[in-house]
């Protein structure tokens, strides 16, 4: 029984099964098939008393019969009887309240890996009256949709009931990762704690920032500051005094990754971490992070011992400062705005931002605006004005200030316009860090309806007021509007009330 065995003695076995290769800078290099992304449309949460009326049924939570999962799950358990498999037991979320247990079962010794990298080693697993959820992984085993009931070939499916995870016929390690962190965000609201898609660090005096964002927006970059020390690149929960890491380790976007954009995670990437779907020199052994022939969603897993600087507890105290990326295509959002509590419950249910490189299967290079509830509306099973509530709520006790950071474009929409530069985001979330935002001159920017800094230090003033960087006034005028409706289209699918209503864009 491969159980629990060491992240090096499993690097050891994949390199003797042919699961992958080790390059030149130690880390091992895997290719998931033809999908490199999630597979939205071959997850399914199974319907019964539990979840019926709690789940936000829809796109991003079919619903399939327990029947169905229970055939599965017999049928991949025999399928597994005479295969070597690697088992671990983990646990996911780094509070000692509101962790819960998992024991994973992979026919692939790199998953194995991905898995203890990725979700918290405990000094010793303790079930605690939990009960333990049991994940297994069995990208082999390809499902038949007329016998199966299955979208493809492949699937993802959670029974809450049972504590039951599947991934099957699918490599793409990321799927693993989201499944637990929709556990997360189903079990964790009925605690009163607020699950959320996004990565936190904490300064020296223990001051805490959150960033939330869709893949691409710059979540792991920002946060990976080597100023700063980091809790989490991904996913949290945030309760009564702390936020908590649900993850252990990182799952990072390598694509263009560059020593010196980001040293953080490049120093990272070393032996024991797994690059998945990375171009590489067959002779030399040198990886090519600006190589995107099989996809643009390349992925570093490590785990956060690989960070020089990371908070060894996994947790800080609640956050000061609460950071909404959005990569805006318009061109019409400023760099940084400055939200109230209402325009806050607002913007989280809006989730404005683009697909930059999206982590969906089927995606393509071509990026389109979109919204988001929550900045992740597929790993979010209850309604979203669950975890907006939750997130007034805590706003409301803690005082937290909250902003929205524009990592998009300016002077134009895309195709036209200039992307925000990396340090020039860096020295906005600097200032937001520091307070001094706070102290800088305000106005008021009309059809967004926000309050935005006029001057800040490090970034150049005619940069703050999004109108000035377009030639044409009557054109920004005419995008503003656009957007703004956007947002009333969207928000019109939740029931807010007429407060966070008048808090958004304004035509």
């Amino acid at each position: 029984m491969n159980h629990n065995l060491p992240i090096n003695s499993l690097l050891d076995i994949a390199i003797k099964n042919g699961e992958g290769i080790q390059v030149k800078n130690g880390a091992f290099v895997v290719t998931t098939g033809n999908r490199t992304g999630r597979s939205p449309a071959d997850k399914f949460l199974v319907d019964d008393a539990l979840t019926h009326d709690v789940v936000d049924w829809g796109e991003h939570n079919r619903p399939v019969e327990s029947s169905v999962f229970s055939k599965l799950w017999d049928e991949s358990e025999q399928y597994l009887k005479p295969k070597e498999k690697y088992t671990a037991d983990l646990h996911v979320g780094a509070s000692a309240e509101h962790y819960q247990p998992v024991t994973i079962e992979n026919e692939l010794a790199w998953h194995n890996m991905f898995c203890q990298s990725l979700f918290i080693q405990p000094e010793s697993f303790n079930p605690k009256n939990k009960g333990i959820w049991h994940l297994r992984s069995v990208p082999s085993f390809k499902c038949d949709p007329a016998r199966h009931g299955t979208n493809s070939d492949g699937t993802v499916m959670v029974n809450f009931s049972t504590k039951q995870i599947l991934v099957l016929g699918i490599a793409y390690a990321g799927e693993m990762k989201k499944s637990m962190f929709g556990i997360m965000n189903f079990i964790l609201p009925e605690d009163d704690v607020l699950s959320m898609h996004c990565a936190a660090n904490a300064g020296d005096s223990g001051d805490v920032s959150l960033f939330f964002g869709l893949s691409g927006t710059g979540k792991t970059t920002l946060s990976a500051d080597p100023n700063r020390w980091l809790i989490g690149d991904d996913e949290h929960g945030w309760g009564d005094g702390i936020v908590f890491n649900i993850e252990g380790g990182c799952y990072a976007k390598t694509v263009d990754l560059s020593q010196k954009n980001e040293p953080v995670i490049w120093n990272a990437i070393k032996n024991g971490t797994i690059l998945e779907n990375v171009i590489f020199d067959p002779k030399s052994l040198e990886v090519d992070y600006t190589n995107q022939s099989l996809t643009e969603n390349t992925r570093a897993c490590y785990p956060l011992s690989h960070v020089e600087q990371h908070l060894q507890k996994n947790h800080g105290g609640e956050p000061k400062n609460i950071i909404f990326l959005t990569c805006d295509l318009s061109g019409v959002m400023p760099p940084v705005s400055i939200l109230t509590k209402e325009q806050a419950a607002y913007h989280f249910l809006s989730g404005y931002t683009a697909k930059v490189g999206s982590t969906e299967l089927g995606s393509t290079a071509e990026i389109s605006s979109t919204f988001s509830n929550c900045f992740g509306a597929p790993f979010f099973p209850r309604k979203a004005q669950v975890y907006a509530d939750l997130l007034m709520k805590r706003i409301d006790g803690f005082d937290s200030k909250v902003f929205i950071v524009n990592s998009g474009w300016t002077g134009g929409s895309y195709g036209v316009g200039e992307r925000f530069n990396i340090p020039t985001t860096r020295n906005i979330i600097k200032a937001i860090q520091s307070g001094s935002i706070n102290n800088s001159p305000k106005a008021n920017l009309e059809i967004m309806n926000v309050e935005i800094p006029t001057e800040l230090e490090g970034v150049d003033t005619k940069l703050l007021n999004p109108s000035d960087t377009w030639s044409d006034q009557d054109d920004y005028k005419k995008a503003a509007e656009e957007l703004a409706q956007k947002f009333s289209d969207n928000i019109s699918k939740f029931d807010v009330d007429d407060e966070i209503l008048a808090s958004g864009p304004i035509r």
